[in-house]
């Protein structure tokens, strides 16, 4: 495990520039060590957004895909167009190394995606130490109606109220569609919340 990958200064307010270094460092040893801390988010909101999707053969967005394990769990629960972005480099590398992806590219912090996806998935992306809150509402500006936005609030997340006041503020926006806590790090005894908001 590198250092500091579990420390519980992972899950506190920092800089783009500081998430940056620390999932750069982190990229290494990234799977193994949310593997082995037990990391069930991505297979949770990944079949909870099967069965919710209209069309698997459509392209999907995997937002803030780090190394790619957010790409297999959308891959294994059925979804055949997978793209990826990501502001760090270093795990761009391995998730190109998955052979998941129809496409890849790396985004600087706080851009924006291209419109004309019908779904982004955020996993474990719009959270404390990771992206700001105010991203949940970039993301769902750039989907149609209809559109499908899906991501994940870990238990630090829900315990902030900036991301849960944005969650909020979303209401006349979508409607959500799903909505299930449950396990994200088993080894760590850490729970998350999956959601899943359409566009209205």
């Amino acid at each position: 495990m590198s250092k500091g990958s579990f420390d519980p200064k992972l899950w506190t307010t920092r800089s783009p520039e500081e998430t940056l270094a620390l999932y750069t460092d982190w990229a290494k040893t990234y799977d193994a060590d949310v593997t082995g801390a037990g990391y069930q988010t991505p297979a949770r909101l990944a079949g909870a957004l099967a069965g919710i999707s209209p069309d698997k053969t459509a392209p999907i967005l995997d937002f803030g895909c780090g190394t790619g394990l957010s790409g297999k769990a959308l891959s294994d629960a059925g979804f055949t167009t997978i793209d990826g972005t990501d502001i760090t480099p270093e795990m761009l590398e391995k998730a190109a190394a998955s052979g998941l992806y129809r496409d890849l590219w790396h985004s600087a912090p706080g851009e924006a995606p291209p419109a004309g996806y019908t779904t982004i998935a955020a996993i474990g992306v719009v959270s404390l130490g990771a992206a700001p809150a105010d991203t949940l509402h970039t993301l769902l500006g750039r989907l149609d109606p209809g559109g499908l936005l899906a991501f994940s609030y870990n238990d630090a997340t829900l315990a902030d109220e900036s991301y849960m006041t944005a969650l909020e503020a979303t209401g006349p926006h979508a409607t959500r569609r799903f909505e299930e806590y449950g396990p994200h790090l088993t080894g760590k005894d850490m729970g998350s919340t999956v959601y899943i908001l359409e566009k209205t």
